[in-house]
């Protein structure tokens, strides 16, 4: 029986109404800030506080959070690599909609694998996928711990977790690396606004 991933009769349906007109309409352009790091690095407060930041810039855009994903479009993927991929490739296509229909999308996910970030990054070769690589020691995320996660992997209660028995793959040419700074991690509301500076020095905060 024929499946859609292997179908022949299917073709793409041109609207009238496209990215550039989208654009010109909210007046900015459409991208997607992926933000990848360990469990407790501060990916989805970064995610929030960016949100918070350009709405008060008069822009729009959406989250999309790893964790939340993992209710609904994601819930019936485990933690397993090939599970792992394919839940980073939806979040990926997905986020190409929200960047297409002119919204700044922000991705909020561990995504431990290089070559997964990278597939995503290939779905927008016009230069708006903007990679923002959390890169917060080990032992600061583990300190953290809010979820108390770590302490389940230390005892063995969870397996294939990240940082711990699984690996995570740093960026090697992300477009924004966060760190500490002087044994400090910067404000929230610091790495959003840098991040922010950042989109609005690219164009995407205004339209053309």
């Amino acid at each position: 029986m024929s499946t859609v991933a292997n179908s022949t009769n299917i073709f793409w349906h041109e609207c009238p109404v496209g990215k550039l007109d989208r654009q010109k309409l909210i007046n900015q352009r459409g991208c997607v800030v992926w933000i990848t790091g360990l469990s407790g690095s501060g990916k989805s407060t970064l995610a929030c506080s960016l949100g918070r930041e350009l709405h008060s810039r008069g822009n729009l855009s959406y989250i999309l959070d790893g964790d939340n994903l993992r209710h609904g479009l994601n819930m019936d993927l485990g933690f397993k690599a090939e599970d792992r991929t394919e839940n980073i490739r939806r979040v990926g296509e997905v986020s190409k909609l929200f960047a297409d229909a002119g919204v700044i999308c922000i991705a909020s996910l561990i995504s431990p694998y290089r070559k997964d970030r990278d597939a995503c990054r290939a779905m927008l070769p016009d230069g708006s996928f903007i990679e923002v690589f959390m890169n917060m020691p080990l032992e600061v995320c583990e300190e953290r711990d809010s979820k108390g996660l770590y302490k389940l992997a230390r005892a063995g209660k969870i397996k294939g977790f990240t940082g711990i028995d699984d690996p995570y793959e740093p960026p090697l040419n992300c477009e924004i690396e966060l760190q500490l700074d002087n044994g400090i991690c910067p404000t929230p509301l610091a790495m959003a606004g840098q991040v922010a500076s950042y989109l609005e020095d690219k164009g995407f905060l205004h339209y053309p």
